[in-house]
């Protein structure tokens, strides 16, 4: 479910010390799981958990983890509410989103309230803890289906015809991307890898890195997931 990684500015997890993880499930069986796949992988230690959204804002502002395993669908205070409140506190704590199904808009709607990424609960352990690591060191975990279904989701809400609103106002942050900056915000926005869109753009990749780093800092955003969400609002997506 996860795409490669691609690299990104550290923000937790690095150094040699192991990635701080706080789970929130309300199944307790679930949690369970997920700490002996977590405890097994050697960089990552569980330092909470937590059973609803409300509990796992308390467990975030004590205990500052790198990442929160959150899921989505919960009673009480849901992930997309607890993601929503975590992003705006202005927490460095990065939220990975657990859900059922890979099309789920609540999964969505919690990318756009500032989320890093999704994975299915049924994800293997290697994949799990991947996206965990990835996570923790700044970058976004999405699938390029993901990505392409997010789009089709925001392209429902344009309008249809002529005598529709208009379409989105493109953001203003959008203006100060260079033309090779825009083009490398658009191949990450299909979904492509630093490696596949310095192969589309005859770049090396690490000059792709250094854009994707430049267009994060100029957008203002946390990752990668973000950059994307921003993207297919202004409308820069689908034109």
């Amino acid at each position: 479910m996860t795409s490669t990684p691609d690299a990104a500015p550290d923000t937790g997890g690095t150094g040699g010390a192991p990635v701080r993880v706080l789970l929130v499930d309300d199944q307790a069986l679930l949690r369970m799981g997920f700490r002996l796949v977590l405890e097994d992988a050697g960089d990552v230690v569980v330092v909470g958990e937590a059973g609803d959204g409300a509990e796992a804002l308390r467990q975030v502002e004590a205990l500052r983890p790198d990442v929160v395993l959150m899921d989505v669908r919960m009673p009480g205070t849901n992930g997309i509410e607890a993601t929503e409140r975590i992003v705006a506190s202005g927490s460095s704590s990065r939220v990975l989103i657990l859900t059922t199904f890979d099309l789920d808009e609540y999964a969505f709607a919690a990318l756009r309230a500032g989320a890093s990424g999704f994975l299915l609960k049924d994800a293997r352990p290697a994949e799990l803890v991947g996206a965990i690591r990835s996570v923790a060191a700044g970058d976004a975990v999405m699938a390029p289906r993901v990505t392409r279904r997010m789009l089709e989701l925001f392209a429902q809400e344009l309008p249809a015809d002529a005598g529709a609103p208009a379409a989105p106002r493109e953001d203003p942050r959008l203006a100060d991307l260079t033309h090779r900056e825009r083009e490398v915000l658009l191949a990450v926005a299909e979904g492509l890898s630093n490696a596949e869109v310095a192969e589309r753009l005859f770049l090396s990749e690490a000059t792709v890195k250094t854009h994707v780093g430049r267009i994060l800092a100029k957008l203002g955003v946390r990752d990668r997931v973000q950059a994307v969400v921003l993207a297919f609002e202004s409308g820069l997506v689908g034109r």
